[in-house]
């Protein structure tokens, strides 16, 4: 073989395997952001965020509290966490699982968002070795504004028992 032929063969060869990976690369999903407002001096807070970050999410933190925003956003004290977040035009308030706002937004129901009133133990962000393993059954909500009345109305979303 001539080296010209070689370089054309070995250029070919490369071409052919840069092509064959490039799926690879396009399937690798962008980074979801997600905008957080908590206490600046809340850890669960934090671990929170950080599980959301080891998920494929990329965070912008506001250290202003939450209960504005809540406000703002609709949802009721009730139904109220420690930290509210905004993903795709949903809240999601207090200790979701990650799994459940991937969930929320491939489903992408007419709803105001996903919360967990409270703060559970076992939940992300309240899952520190200062608990010891504990894992308390709780629910992850979907929240949907009511049509006739004001307010909101929840149904259960995912449970964790």
């Amino acid at each position: 073989m001539s080296n010209a032929s070689r370089r054309q063969f070995l250029a070919t060869l490369a071409a052919a395997a840069a092509s064959a990976a490039a799926p690879a690369w396009a399937s690798t999903p962008a980074p979801i952001a997600v905008e957080v407002w908590k206490d600046p001096n809340c850890g669960c807070c934090q671990d929170w965020v950080d599980h959301m970050q080891a998920n494929g999410f990329t965070v912008q933190v506001h250290n202003t509290g939450n209960n504005a925003v809540r406000a703002k956003l609709g949802l009721p004290p009730e139904l109220g966490s420690c930290h509210t977040a905004l993903v795709g035009g949903y809240v999601i308030e207090g200790h979701v699982p990650a799994a459940d706002v991937h969930k929320l937004l491939k489903a992408q129901p007419k709803a105001l968002g996903i919360t967990v009133p409270g703060m559970p133990i076992g939940s992300p962000g309240m899952d520190g070795e200062v608990y010891g393993g504990r894992k308390d059954p709780y629910d992850v909500l979907l929240v949907t504004k009511n049509m006739i009345r004001p307010g909101v109305r929840t149904s259960v979303f995912t449970s964790y028992r």
